[in-house]
This record gives structure tokens, C-alpha cells and sequence, in this order.
């Protein structure tokens, strides 16, 4: 009795090295997608500039009293 086999040389959990260097660029694919996101959120809420705020005259530094 033959018995046939057919041998998957593709197959990911047949080859440790193959699944480890597919495991590493999963990691660097993953670890570029946090690092371009953090950076996209940074520029989204970046600083817009110094906002015009209303001071009492009498909290200033030198304050003026009527």
C-alpha cells in the first residue's frame, strides 16, 4: 500500500525561520504604524500659538487701581 504525501513547503508553522522573519516584519510593520500615528496625533493637537487673554488691570505686574 503507497501512501502519497504532498509536502506544503509554504506553510507557515513548518519552517521556523520562515515564520520567525514574517513574525519580524509584523513587528516593525506594527511598531512604524504606532510611531507614524503618535506623530500624525502630535501634529493634530499641536500648539496654535499664544492666545489673546483678558488680564485685570489690577493682577498685572505693576497693577493700575482706579
Amino acid at each position: 500500500m503507497e501512501h502519497n504525501t504532498v509536502e506544503n513547503k509554504n506553510d507557515f508553522t513548518g519552517s521556523w525561520v520562515s515564520s520567525s522573519r514574517f513574525l519580524f516584519y509584523v513587528t516593525i510593520f506594527c511598531l512604524l504604524c504606532f510611531v507614524l500615528g503618535g506623530c500624525y496625533n502630535l501634529f493634530k493637537h499641536r500648539y496654535k500659538g499664544k492666545p489673546e487673554v483678558a488680564v485685570p488691570e489690577n493682577t498685572l505686574y505693576n497693577p493700575k487701581y482706579k
